[in-house]
C-alpha cells in the first residue's frame, strides 16, 4: 500500500483543523479560508477519522478542543508559524534581519518609539519594521511581536509582562488645578472624553469609576476611536481624559497635561509583549525584546 513521504494526513484537513481550533469556530474558520462551514467540518471530521479520535467536543453555542486536538493545535500553529517566517524571509529577499513590531498608535508615540530610537543607537545596522493600528492584531504571522493590553486570546503566542500602568484623570494644568479638590460625583459630571477601543480589554471611564466606588450615573461627554485624539482634546481644555500614567508621562513631564485630584487607579490588565516563542526569535527579534524590557524596568508608575 503506498503511503505519503511524510506520513500525514491531507494539509487540506491541517489546515482546516488549525484554522478551526485558532479560531475555536467552524464559521469564522470559513470566512478566513473562503469556504462554507460545511466545507469546513467535513474536513475536520475526515482528519479525525483518519487519526481515529476526536480532536473538537461539539457544543450547543460553539467548539471546544479535546486534549488530542490542543496537542495537535500547538504543534501546527508552531509549525506553520515557522513556515511562513521562513517564506517571508524569501519573499523580502535580505531582509531576513529585521524585526518587526506592532503597536497601537498611543504606545508607539508615547513610550515605544523613542525605545527603539534608543535600540538604535546601539544597534545602527538593524532594520526595525514598527506597525501601528488601533485595532487588536489578527494576523500575528507579520510580527515578531507587538505590545498589547492584556492577553491575546491566541494560546499558543508567547506572553512576557512588560508592565502594570496606572490610571488617573488628565487635562489642562489650569483645568486640572481647578478641579483638584473634586470628589468622584463632580468628577463623573465633568466633560469626559471616553474612547471607544476596538478592543474589548481596554478600560473605560466606566469601569474606572466602579472600581473606584461610584456607582452613579457619569456625564456622555465626548466619544472619539483614537486615544491620541483623546489627549490631544484634553490638551486643548475641551475635556478630561482617562491617563495611563506611564504612557502619557511626557506630556506630564512638559506641562502639556496634569493628573486631575489624587484619584489612581492600578490597570486591572498588564501590558504584554506579545507574539512568537523565544526560541522561535531570530537573534535580533530577542535582541529586541530584551531592550524593550530592560527599558520598561528603568522607570516605574
Amino acid at each position: 500500500m503506498s503511503r505519503r513521504h511524510y506520513d500525514l494526513p491531507p494539509l487540506t484537513t491541517l489546515s482546516a483543523f488549525e484554522t478551526a481550533a485558532r479560531h475555536l469556530s467552524f464559521k469564522n474558520a470559513a470566512q478566513e479560508l473562503s469556504v462554507t462551514p460545511g466545507a469546513v467540518s467535513h474536513q475536520i471530521k475526515a482528519l479525525e477519522g483518519e487519526l481515529g479520535v476526536a480532536l473538537f467536543q461539539r457544543k450547543h453555542r460553539g467548539v471546544e478542543l479535546t486534549r488530542e486536538g490542543q496537542d495537535l493545535f500547538e504543534i501546527l500553529a508552531t509549525s506553520f508559524r515557522q513556515i511562513s517566517r521562513q517564506l517571508q524571509k524569501i519573499r523580502q529577499n535580505g531582509e531576513e534581519d529585521a524585526v518587526t513590531v506592532g503597536s497601537t498608535t498611543a504606545v508607539a508615540a508615547l513610550w515605544l518609539s523613542p525605545v527603539i530610537i534608543r535600540f538604535w543607537r546601539d544597534y545602527p545596522d538593524l532594520n526595525i519594521h514598527q506597525i501601528t493600528q488601533d485595532r487588536p492584531f489578527q494576523d500575528t504571522r507579520e510580527f515578531d511581536f507587538f505590545i498589547r493590553y492584556g492577553r491575546d486570546p491566541n494560546a499558543t503566542l508567547a506572553h512576557t509582562a512588560i508592565y502594570r500602568d496606572h490610571l488617573v484623570p488628565v487635562a489642562r494644568p489650569d483645568i486640572a488645578q481647578d478641579l483638584a479638590q473634586s470628589s468622584l460625583p463632580d468628577l463623573a459630571q465633568q466633560r469626559l472624553i471616553h474612547l471607544q477601543s476596538a478592543s474589548p480589554s481596554w478600560t473605560t471611564w466606566a469601569d474606572w469609576f466602579h472600581e473606584l466606588g461610584h456607582k452613579g450615573d457619569i456625564a456622555v461627554g465626548t466619544r472619539v476611536t483614537s486615544y491620541s485624539v483623546a489627549l490631544q482634546i484634553a490638551r486643548k481644555g475641551a475635556g478630561i481624559a482617562l491617563g495611563w500614567k506611564r504612557l502619557v508621562q511626557p506630556m506630564l513631564d512638559s506641562n502639556k497635561l496634569a493628573i486631575v485630584g489624587a484619584y489612581n487607579l492600578p490597570a486591572p490588565r498588564q501590558f504584554y509583549l506579545v507574539g512568537l516563542p523565544e526560541a522561535e526569535l531570530s537573534p535580533n527579534a530577542q535582541k529586541l525584546k530584551h531592550w524593550i524590557l530592560a527599558e520598561a524596568q528603568k522607570s516605574s508608575v
